[in-house]
């Protein structure tokens, strides 16, 4: 009898257990903000995202806003989930947070692969176009967040556009040279000998005289290594696109406030060149704010959890607010706060 009795206990321990971590997890991922589902009619096709916008009432004060402009690859607008925390931090400032859907994810018609740079400069244009007839927004203090490839986006977007500030997360300066610094320092990472890092670059810098030379798919297939999976027709066309891409220029059309975020342990992006290119070219030089963490990559996580999907997996779980490297959101607090008014 007493023996069935410990074994019942037990059952019931561990269902309150599962039954307190579920709750525990679902109150983690109860963000305190409004999201709103948003449809852009655009020339080139419908656009779809989210608007959050903070749950308690401004009254008649109209808010500011962040544009978020994604980095590569095929993200939704949410970023995964993963830009939740931060448009909660947002919200918490008075801030709306707008995140399209990339073209061809989600409900946003047409494929991003067909994008220029310049194509993804126009529709953040429409983007704010659509913001400035919105009710609630102060079409006054609209600023931009963007990480990785918007680095290329968001410099020009500042010659278009009166940009209230702008956040800029691990941005490259140019494409090709982005693309080399990736190679030999993830090789070596990786643990390669010099020998073998030399001799990859070597095989790219062949990729490149391709490209710069408008050749087409099959030529590059042709010179693929064999065992070498060769990136998509959509990719290469993407790439032939956007591989002369380079910020230098575009970053004198900065006239307000710019945050650089970078971090230490960034594999992907010269954060040395980087700096150094926006000191150079950003003027006056009091509009520019630069923060580098450390023990920190190309994401803003942090290099401890970076890599391993368990362990994102876990963090994001349980602390999704800290998900990212401690300390990002309150510099970015600080900058909304205290240099971009």
């Amino acid at each position: 009898m007493f023996k069935h009795k410990k074994i019942w206990i037990s059952f019931l321990i561990i269902i309150v257990l599962f039954a307190g971590t579920g709750a525990y997890i679902v109150a983690q991922q109860d963000y305190n903000m409004v999201e709103r589902s948003v449809e852009i009619h655009t020339p080139q096709g419908k656009l779809t995202g989210i608007l959050t916008l903070p749950k308690k009432d401004t009254g008649t004060e109209k808010l500011g806003m962040v544009l978020f402009i994604h980095g590569d690859g095929p993200i939704d607008a949410t970023h995964s989930e993963g830009y939740k925390p931060l448009w909660e931090r947002l919200a918490s400032l008075g801030y709306a947070s707008l995140s399209l859907d990339k073209r061809g994810i989600g409900g946003s018609e047409g494929n991003w692969l067909d994008q220029s740079i310049d194509d993804r400069v126009i529709e953040a244009q429409q983007a704010i176009a659509w913001a400035k007839q919105q009710p609630m927004i102060d079409g006054s203090r609209i600023g931009v967040w963007g990480a990785s490839q918007a680095g290329w986006v968001i410099p020009k977007l500042a010659g278009k556009e009166q940009l209230a500030f702008s956040i800029l997360v691990s941005p490259a300066i140019n494409w090709l040279k982005q693309g080399e610094y990736n190679t030999r320092s993830q090789m070596a990472k990786d643990g390669h000998t010099q020998q073998e890092i030399e001799a990859q670059v070597k095989y790219d810098s062949q990729i490149k005289d391709i490209l710069k030379d408008y050749g087409t798919y099959e030529e590059y297939t042709k010179h693929i290594r064999k065992g070498e999976e060769p990136m998509s027709r959509e990719r290469w066309s993407f790439v032939s696109k956007n591989f002369n891409s380079d910020a230098t220029e575009s970053l004198r059309y900065f006239k307000s406030p710019v945050l650089l975020l970078l971090g230490e342990d960034d594999v992907n992006v010269d954060i040395q060149d980087t700096e150094h290119t926006y000191r150079q070219e950003i003027h006056p030089s009091y509009l520019l704010h630069i923060k580098t963490f450390q023990h920190t990559e190309h994401s803003m996580l942090p290099t401890s959890i970076a890599g391993s999907e368990w362990k994102m997996g876990l963090r994001f779980l349980f602390a999704p607010r800290s998900i990212t490297t401690e300390g990002y959101m309150d510099e970015i607090e600080e900058f909304l706060t205290k240099k971009a008014l």
